[in-house]
């Protein structure tokens, strides 16, 4: 591989789940692996196997997929997790080990009470452990920007002795800033003799905004690996964001003189394609792929980039797969059209899935005179969710006086056709219709929160509402939507009963639902 290739290690899968109300499914967590293969990325992140036994079948079956990128999964220096990661790795055609251990003097007096020794030779017993078992194995020191650069040039020699293929930098809390971070990598360099015969890999958190800074500061000095995430979502204020460092690199090809393999066109699809997922939409001011990134207010900029594009505008909405041409499709438009289109926006369904969202578009297209991409996404979304079963919406009715409670009947139709209704008072329309679909499921909720957010624009956009809520002491995250934010809500409701309705009949323990183990680099 040429010295300036970048290579690209998502983790959205892993550091990108850990973010509060992140969770993804199986099904979603197989969508975002296969939207990240065709974003062509180098390494996937798939998870952390050993956290639960949800975590080690999800990367398993992103590895069994073998989608292209190289699949990974992290494990503590401990026998145990690394051998969890490559049952779970094993089945695709590249696959990689990352193990980790703390080497920061707060880390190792509050956390590991393990002196310099013991971490290095915990580390290098789990590396070659991995090497043992798979031919490509990362090590990262985590709290790297936090430990002494004497011994940190000390545990990276180590680790690539050991057998260490990659070596990863973390600024796991978000602690440093370029000029400081260009001189860790520089004295690397400088001070680890063996470092040429391993690819140097960065890994930055945003906790002072800096994390796509850090990570640029660390390519130039001769890291060649950055570890990101779609949205920058992960843990705390995030981690780098990938479409963020991607179109830096190759905005500003002439000044760094390198190139990653990402196609770039890919970008906005799959941030919306995880944004949908996750209920997490970016603020419209960010960067690339934020709703504002491309539009012009201020009439100096417009006549500007009447005059000529690139007065105001530093790369093409069409190179990070935004269209020009937002709103393709309506009430007469066909089966065909609708395919493509979905094709278009990162979506590959099969025939029944695309039979659904195309019944769905048609409903829609009955109550909105012109539908968006962000509609269309929206529907796509919608059909995995709810639609799933046990139970299915047929009808909601609300009934608002402003000086008396809300009323809400429902009508539920659940796989054998049997329609069961039932109606619920609450303080407001949403109480009353999460009252009443409680009634007809069973299913008893504690809400704590719920986001609305707009798919498309107009009066007449539907509002995607993405719920999290609790049952049994567990959290759970459910989204819906609709051009009615109250039947958004109680789609987003009826997902998570749903979901809790089908882990009892295959007679999973609703504890297996809680966040898994954390783990940070």
């Amino acid at each position: 591989m040429s010295d300036n290739r970048i290579r690209i290690f998502d983790t959205t899968l892993r550091d990108g789940e850990q973010a509060p109300g992140c969770s993804m499914t199986l099904s979603e967590k197989l969508r975002v692996a296969k939207a990240l293969s065709e974003l062509n990325v180098d390494i996937i992140e798939a998870g952390f196997p050993a956290a639960s036994p949800g975590d080690f079948e999800s990367v398993k079956a992103i590895a069994d997929s073998n989608f292209g990128p190289t699949i990974c999964g992290l494990a503590r220096c401990n026998p145990g997790d690394i051998e969890k990661v490559y049952e779970a790795v094993r089945g695709a055609d590249n696959h990689r080990i990352h193990v980790f251990v703390a080497t920061s003097a707060i880390h190792r007096e509050h956390k590991l009470k393990m002196a310099k020794e013991e971490i290095i030779k915990s580390a290098v017993g789990a590396i070659q452990m991995a090497r043992d078992l798979v031919d490509d194995v990362e090590f990262s020191p985590e709290d790297a920007s936090r430990t002494e650069l004497s011994y940190l040039a000390e545990v990276v020699s180590a680790a690539i002795e050991a057998g260490a293929t990659t070596v990863n930098i973390p600024d796991t809390v978000g602690y440093t800033v370029p000029a400081e971070f260009d001189k860790l990598f520089r004295y690397l360099k400088k001070h680890v003799p063996n470092i040429d015969d391993i690819t140097l890999s960065v890994h930055c958190h945003n906790d002072l905004g800096m994390a796509v800074a850090n990570s640029l500061a660390a390519v130039s000095a001769g890291a060649r690996q950055i570890e990101c995430t779609i949205n920058g979502i992960g843990e705390r204020a995030g981690n780098c964001s990938l479409e963020e460092v991607v179109m830096a690199l190759k905005t500003r090809a002439e000044f760094f003189d390198l190139e990653t393999g990402i196609d770039t066109t890919r970008l906005y699809p799959t941030s919306r394609l995880v944004s949908s997922i996750t209920g997490m939409h970016p603020p419209r001011n960010k960067a690339i792929v934020g709703e504002n990134a491309f539009a012009h207010e201020a009439g100096i900029h417009q006549h500007g980039m009447l005059q000529h594009a690139s007065t105001y505008e530093i790369m093409r909405p069409e190179d990070v797969g935004i269209s020009k041409s937002n709103l393709v499709l309506g009430k007469h438009s066909g089966r065909h059209a609708f395919r493509d289109r979905l094709v278009e926006l990162g979506f590959e369904l099969d025939e029944f899935e695309t039979n659904r969202a195309f019944q769905a578009f048609k409903k829609l297209a009955d109550k909105k005179k012109d539908i968006y991409d962000g509609d269309i996404e929206a529907i796509v979304m919608n059909a995995g969710g709810a639609s799933s079963g046990p139970w299915m919406l047929k009808s909601l009715e609300v009934q608002t006086h402003t000086d008396q409670p809300a009323k809400a009947a429902v009508t539920l139709v659940d796989e054998d056709g049997r329609e069961i209704s039932d109606a619920a008072h609450g303080d407001g329309p949403v109480a009353a219709a999460f009252q009443a679909l409680e009634r007809v499921t069973g299913v008893e909720l504690v809400l704590r929160s719920f986001d609305l957010h707009s798919a498309s624009i107009g009066e007449d956009a539907q509002g995607e509402v993405t719920v999290s809520v609790e049952y049994d002491g567990q959290p759970f995250r459910g989204r819906g939507a609709s051009v009615d934010i109250v039947e958004a809500g109680c789609r987003a409701c009826l997902e998570v009963m749903n979901r809790i309705l089908r882990r009892k009949e295959r007679g999973i323990n609703d504890a297996a639902a809680g966040d898994p183990t954390r783990a940070t680099i």
